[in-house]
């Protein structure tokens, strides 16, 4: 039987480049995508994650968990510690967006850079990673640039200058060992920024998809 794996989105964008690694690096899985893009400006009028917007959170993890799934994995960067009270609250893998490709990061050396659109995200997705350096016990710089215009442009259905936006902010930072883009939605320009960029370049959709496929049926890629 094919896994069911719950896709839990804050934003309508970030559909597609999870679908499509989904059918790259793991088309056998079956996907339930589960949408409230309420959620995005509730965060940012809110201006945190209050305890109302964690528990919508945390509630659609156990819908995810009681319709089958045998994962959930969340889209949205910028709900790291509603995530967590999802993790500890179901016996079952729940996987943030960005933790599978934070880890491929440190291994790629000690100075690692961040491409993101989406503003609100970005402190959350620092403590992450900063959390995470400290409990492997590794020493790595995160250097973080923000190109909101290009979620502008995203939202406008212009992909096009989304991706030429994030390709040339992208020497900016060029002396990192590796480059994540930030967000689901930000993979698309995935083939811009690797073209002017001799560094790694890392999506979160990739390597979140590797790792669930990992951990649920023992495959490593």
């Amino acid at each position: 039987m094919n896994k069911r794996i719950v896709i839990i989105h804050a934003t309508p964008v970030a559909i597609n480049p999870i679908q499509k690694a989904f059918r790259q690096d793991w088309p056998e899985a079956e996907l339930v995508n589960i949408l409230d893009d309420s959620l995005s400006p509730d965060l940012e009028s809110a201006g945190s994650q209050t305890p109302d917007i964690i528990e919508r959170i945390v509630a659609l993890a156990r819908y995810g968990r009681d319709i089958g799934a045998a994962g959930i994995l969340y889209s949205c960067s910028a709900f790291s510690d509603a995530i967590d009270a999802a993790k500890s609250s179901l016996a079952m893998p729940v996987l943030k967006p960005n933790e599978a490709m934070f880890d491929e990061a440190m291994e790629a050396g000690s100075r690692i850079g961040l491409l993101a659109t989406f503003g609100p995200s970005v402190p959350s997705m620092e403590k992450e990673f900063r959390d995470l350096v400290e409990k492997r016990g590794k020493t790595v710089y995160l250097e973080a640039f923000l190109v909101e215009a290009a979620m502008t442009a995203l939202r406008a259905s212009d992909t096009g200058t989304h991706n030429r936006l994030l390709a040339e902010a992208a020497p900016r930072l060029g002396d990192c060992d590796a480059v994540m883009l930030a967000h689901f939605s930000t993979s698309r320009a995935l083939d811009d920024v690797s073209r002017v960029l001799n560094s790694k370049v890392l999506t979160s959709p990739n390597s979140a998809v590797a790792r669930l496929k990992s951990v649920l049926t023992g495959y490593e890629r």
